[in-house]
């Protein structure tokens, strides 16, 4: 299987809570990695947008469309043989499981961990953003820690995005994501 995984495209789903660097980390690991990246909050429906603009959670209903449309992009990558790179919070195991039947299982995450402080304080330097600080108390509590899942790599936010996407990409070469 992992020879398979090894010679084929790959997915890579870089995921955790607001403001531990998605973004910055995927679009990192997309230039490390010469894959294309996607930017998940973008694929949220306006309906969601609005809803975390004004500080209310989004539910499992809420969330399901919008992971059905992330799994479907990685799928379309997939087959026709390009990997990709997408930030998506994939908080729970069931998100997680549904995005790796979306993409046949050749998915792989990137949990970036972090401490509450570390979190907050990120969140609160961000510009532009329309996740308020707010809402990182229900994604902490909503928060399915992935340790023990197959092709998880777990790195530690407390360090410069070069330093974490470093981090992400030796924890990936050993579970047979090659550059």
């Amino acid at each position: 299987m992992s020879d398979q995984r090894m010679n084929s495209a790959h997915a890579i789903v870089v995921m955790g809570v607001s403001g531990c660097g998605k973004s910055s980390v995927g679009e990192k690991l997309a230039g490390a990695l010469r894959l294309a990246f996607v930017e998940g909050d973008a694929l949220h429906p306006a309906s969601n947008v609005e809803k975390m603009s004004k500080g209310i959670p989004l539910t499992d209903e809420d969330r399901m469309p919008w992971l059905d449309l992330i799994g479907q992009r990685m799928k379309a990558s997939l087959e026709k043989g390009e990997g990709i790179i997408v930030s998506c919070s994939a908080l729970k195991r069931i998100y997680r499981d549904r995005l790796r039947v979306a993409a046949g299982g050749n998915l792989f995450f990137v949990y970036l961990e972090g401490s509450k402080a570390l979190l907050t304080r990120r969140m609160g330097e961000r510009k532009g953003h329309f996740m308020p600080v707010s809402l990182l108390e229900s994604q902490l509590a909503t928060l399915e820690v992935p340790t023990g899942e197959p092709g998880v790599v777990t790195v530690d936010i407390d360090d410069t995005i070069d330093g974490i996407a470093a981090t992400a990409l030796n924890g990936l070469s050993t579970l047979g994501v090659m550059a």
